[in-house]
């Protein structure tokens, strides 16, 4: 009996890899994209680049394990929820008070460290981001004039 119930679970482990969900990727950089819409120094885009566009934009990089299954479903839903909540690559299509209460979200986020996830760090360290890192995220927000709370 014992024997029946494991290769079943091999069974449905061995299909389950074949049900993949979505890929993330888009071509080129989209024309709604925060960097097209605010005037940003490059060294702020790279660090939004490198640190948040996996989960937050139209385009992510995937590593090896997003091929293991559920893994890669587990994947998916981090990035939709993401971008759900803020998409750098459709910034554009947000009206003034959205785009700046996410410019607000976002100094938060990175000012009291709750982003990246610290499950994404974990797995991905050079995502985290650093004290000047941050400071140069939050003196950009502010030349857009968006108030920072301190």
């Amino acid at each position: 009996m014992m024997k029946k119930v494991l290769i079943t679970i091999l069974i449905i482990l061995i299909v389950f890899q074949f049900i993949r969900p979505p890929k993330n990727n888009s071509e080129g950089t989209s024309s709604n994209d925060i960097s097209l819409v605010y005037g940003m120094p490059d060294a702020v885009h790279q660090v939004l680049v490198q640190k948040c566009y996996d989960c937050h934009s139209n385009s992510t990089y995937y590593p090896w394990y997003s091929n293991i299954q559920p893994i890669g479903w587990w994947l998916y839903s981090h990035i939709r929820e993401g971008k759900e909540h803020l998409n750098f690559s459709e910034f554009g299509t947000y009206d003034n008070k959205k785009s700046s209460h996410k410019l607000e979200e976002l100094s938060e986020a990175v000012t009291e460290g709750w982003m990246p996830l610290e499950s994404y760090v974990w797995m991905h360290p050079q995502t985290k981001i650093t004290p000047q890192e941050t400071e140069m995220i939050n003196n950009w927000i502010q030349s857009t004039g968006v108030e920072i709370k301190k």
